[in-house]
């Protein structure tokens, strides 16, 4: 059943009094990262409006798959997502969705982003943003050897993250959701593996999309235990441009959602630390912001 939250203006007064100590506190312009999945569709707008933020936002470009609708197709990429947010493609560091798999291995996609988008096949990597350790995954696991604890994604992630605990802050990103309350569900037998590697080796964000809304979730445990001290923060953001998806349900550590608005969320990084923000479109009136110490 869904249960009411009470948001003041898209966020908490704790949140806000954190992000500003925090702010204080550090004193660092920190490095940024922006982006959201689901995103262009040659008959939509939304992506359009979503792209001009990004005329106006520096840094990594993050896409959380389903960059381009329907198919992912090659002529999809070039008349549908080049116009938009393919003026950012130098800086952009996608991952893939369903819907590119509606072409047989994601072609359109590996063939659009090239090395960017990992090896083909794979389309998994990982790379540094300032001080943070940055882990794209593909949540298709079954089109890249796997889901389970051995395959090849998952012992990569494994060795990947045991190789950067000189890293103070790590950052995951996927399309599909492990928490949800909109009414694409959630999946565990796609990312409950991803989620167990990343709670055990200390990992603070996972972003993922898939439903077409923004949700916060507080830190919690691979099992949707609140948990402050080791948890884990999700950000689920598909408001990158295509048709919105109603919340449906009110888990128990969503702190703040959004149903009807385009936008993209920034990430400001630093050291030990880092601030978010959901940016709106022209025209819209929802955000959410905060800010959180690394582990």
């Amino acid at each position: 059943m869904r249960r009411p939250l009470i948001l003041v203006g898209g966020l908490g007064i704790a949140t806000v009094c954190a992000a500003l100590v925090l702010a204080l506190a550090f004193g660092e312009e920190g490095k940024v990262m922006v982006g959201a999945g689901d995103i262009a569709k040659c008959d939509g707008e939304g992506d359009e409006g979503t792209a001009a933020l990004l005329d106006g936002i520096e840094g990594t470009v993050f896409t959380l798959g389903d960059n381009v609708y329907e198919r992912g197709t090659a002529a999809e990429y070039a008349e549908c997502y080049e116009p938009t947010w393919g003026r950012h493609k130098a800086r952009t560091r996608p991952v893939p969705g369903n819907h590119e798999y509606e072409t047989p291995g994601a072609a359109g996609y590996f063939d659009y982003f090239g090395a960017a988008a990992g090896e083909r096949g794979e389309g998994y990597y990982s790379y540094d943003v300032g001080e943070w350790h940055i882990v794209a995954l593909n949540s298709m696991c079954r089109e890249a050897g796997g889901c389970g604890p051995d395959s090849p994604q998952v012992r990569w992630l494994k060795d990947d993250l045991a190789a950067n605990r000189d890293k103070a802050c790590t950052l995951a990103y996927f399309h599909y959701p492990l928490f949800n309350a909109g009414e694409r569900g959630t999946f565990p037998n796609f990312v409950g593996e991803f989620w167990d590697v990343l709670y055990a080796e200390g990992a603070d964000v996972v972003l993922s999309a898939h439903d077409h809304n923004y949700q916060r979730f507080a830190p919690q445990s691979p099992d949707g235990a609140a948990d402050p001290a080791r948890g884990i923060r999700q950000f689920v953001t598909g408001s990158g441009g295509g048709d919105h998806y109603e919340i449906k349900d009110s888990p128990e550590n969503l702190e703040a959602y959004n149903e009807d608005t385009y936008g993209v969320l920034k990430l400001t990084l630093r050291a030990n630390d880092y601030d978010w923000r959901f940016v709106p479109v022209e025209g819209g009136t929802f955000t959410d912001s905060g800010g959180a110490r690394c582990h």
